[in-house]
């Protein structure tokens, strides 16, 4: 039988009597509440597969561009203190939410850890597994529960989480977190709306997918030696497969991953995807490939059929859904 893990966040009693006006008012618009959200102003959401019970946050941290835009993606804005991206991150400025971040602080540019959370005095952090959380850099969702501090992981990175690993596929985690974030701040009709958004966008896309064998489409995140790649259990893949290729590393129950060259050159890739981040950019990674003795004689790079993927596209997100309808133009215009 499983447990409710409770938050014993540190809150000012007016804060914790918002959070109750808030779920009141929601139910009588008809929100799905529980009664002991009514009464506690707490409501009991799945954080992977551990229910966990939530007050609303006031103080929002948000690690990646994908975490603070699904906070703004669900107009939450108002509760959220701040965020911390890391270099590999583009610009906020180049960001459909831009007027978000500019209306919040931007508290690190490096990697997320706990002195950067308690200095925010944040309530409420959201990041995913083994990118933002992570038990080497001591901050993790347990060390959080401890400090009194709320957290919510990317369902997308519950696959390889300990204790209470969780598993879907990578579009069905990006609405299940919208759905999920939309309770814990009250917002459940809000988040309705945005998911039905994605998921009529993503339809879209599937109606109009070229007939026929689906492309192999390999995916280049980075490496000389050996490539990192794209399993299953992350966006691209659900990217690539809605459009109408097939990620040729599908086979691999994994997220983020090592192969080899040799695999990739088996996989005779007719597309390839380029992850653009950090200080390598899109173009030099295509240009690496078109000199590499390992890939230059690769279908997708004698045809120079290279698409440049954003990072924030490519990791969980509502801009996975920007990304697909790119691609999908992309490949219907290389199929036609």
């Amino acid at each position: 039988m499983r447990t409710t893990r409770t938050l014993a966040t540190a809150r000012r009693p007016a804060a914790l009597g918002s959070a109750l006006a808030a779920a009141l008012v929601l139910s009588g618009c008809g929100a799905e509440v529980t009664t002991d959200a009514k009464e506690s102003g707490k409501v009991t959401v799945e954080r992977c597969a551990e229910p966990v019970e939530y007050t609303v946050p006031e103080r929002a941290v948000a690690y990646e561009g994908g975490s603070a835009d699904k906070l703004f993606a669900l107009g939450l804005t108002d509760h959220v203190h701040g965020y911390v991206m890391p270099p590999a991150n583009p610009p906020v400025s180049e960001s459909p939410y831009a007027s978000e971040y500019a209306k919040v602080k931007m508290l690190s540019d490096d990697l997320l850890n706990k002195e950067v959370v308690v200095e925010a005095k944040s309530d409420f952090v959201v990041a995913g597994w083994n990118s933002g959380f992570k038990d080497e850099r001591g901050i993790t969702p347990e060390i959080l529960d401890k400090l009194g501090i709320q957290s919510f992981m990317h369902t997308e990175s519950c696959f390889n989480y300990p204790g209470h690993p969780e598993r879907m596929s990578p579009f069905e985690a990006l609405y299940t977190d919208l759905e999920r974030l939309g309770k814990i701040f009250r917002v459940d009709e809000k988040a309705t709306e945005v998911v039905g958004g994605l998921k009529k966008r993503v339809a879209e896309v599937k109606a109009k997918a070229p007939e026929g064998d689906p492309v192999p489409v390999f995916l280049y995140d980075s490496g000389t030696d050996q490539p990192f790649t794209a399993g299953n259990q992350v966006p691209p893949n659900d990217i690539i497969k809605t459009a109408g290729g097939r990620n040729v590393f599908d086979g691999l129950d994994e997220r983020w991953t090592q192969v080899n060259w040799e695999s990739v050159a088996e996989a005779e890739p007719e597309v390839i995807v380029i992850l653009d981040y950090g200080d390598l950019p899109a173009e030099k990674k295509i240009d690496f490939l078109r000199k590499s003795p390992h890939t230059r004689g690769l279908p997708a790079v004698k045809k120079n059929n290279f698409f440049v993927l954003d990072y924030n596209e490519g990791i969980s997100g509502p801009r996975n859904i920007d990304g697909l309808e790119k691609f999908a133009t992309y490949l219907r215009e290389l199929k036609g």
